[in-house]
C-alpha cells in the first residue's frame, strides 16, 4: 500500500523531464547499483530516446516499466524486464527509490505493483538479483514473498566492473502456458 501522496503510473512518453531530473537527484544514490551511464542518459533529450526505447519495448511485450510519482516528481521506477514467454513465462525485476523517500516501504509497494502486473500478464514466474551488500532490496525482496534461490558470480556489468548477485525469484501462478493479453494459451495434450 502507498502512503498518502503518492502514485504508481505507466511510464509515458511526457515523463522524460521529470525522469532526467529524478536520474540527476539520484546519481550519487543509484551509482553503486548501476551500469555506468553517458552523459546523456541524464538529459531529457536521453531520457526521450530511453523512453521511445522502454515503450518500443512495452508494445513487443518485452518490458513493462512503471514510475512512482510524488506530486510533479518522479521518485522511483520498477520495471518487469526481460520478458520471456514459451515454456519459461518469466521476468526480471529492476527498481529503485529516490534518497529522499526511502524507508517508507515505497519499494515494496513497487514489488508489490510489479507481482500484481506479472500476474495480469500471465507470468508464472519473477526474479530479481542483488549484490550481496544490498540488504535493503535483500529484505524488501523477502517481504514480498521472494525466495532465495542461488548466486551468480559475476553476474552483471555494474558500476564499470563485472559482479556478483544474489538471485531471488517469486512463482506467481501455476496456470496453463500463455499471454492472456494476446488470448495465446498453450493447450496441454
Amino acid at each position: 500500500m502507498l502512503p498518502e501522496g503518492y502514485e504508481i503510473r505507466p511510464l509515458e512518453t511526457d515523463d522524460a523531464g521529470a525522469m532526467a531530473a529524478a536520474y540527476r537527484r539520484n546519481r550519487e544514490h543509484l551509482e553503486p547499483w548501476d551500469p555506468v551511464r553517458p552523459e546523456r542518459f541524464f538529459t531529457e533529450e536521453g531520457q526521450a530516446e530511453e523512453i521511445g526505447r522502454q515503450l518500443e519495448d512495452r508494445e513487443r511485450d518485452k518490458r513493462h516499466t512503471f514510475v512512482l510519482w510524488y506530486g510533479d516528481d518522479v521518485v522511483g521506477r520498477i520495471a518487469v524486464d526481460n520478458m520471456v514467454r514459451g515454456v519459461l513465462q518469466s521476468a526480471t525485476l529492476g527498481y529503485w527509490v529516490d534518497h529522499a523517500h526511502t524507508r517508507r516501504g515505497l519499494a515494496s509497494a513497487l514489488v508489490e505493483h510489479a507481482v500484481v502486473q506479472g500476474r495480469g500478464l500471465g507470468l508464472h514466474r519473477l526474479e530479481a538479483g542483488t549484490r550481496p551488500h544490498n540488504e535493503a532490496s535483500q529484505g524488501v525482496l523477502r517481504r514480498c514473498g521472494f525466495e532465495q534461490y542461488g548466486r551468480a558470480d559475476r553476474f552483471l556489468f555494474i558500476h564499470g566492473e563485472w559482479t556478483d548477485h544474489v538471485l531471488f525469484q517469486r512463482i506467481l501462478h501455476d496456470d496453463p502456458l500463455g499471454n492472456p493479453r494476446t488470448g495465446n494459451r498453450v493447450e496441454q495434450p
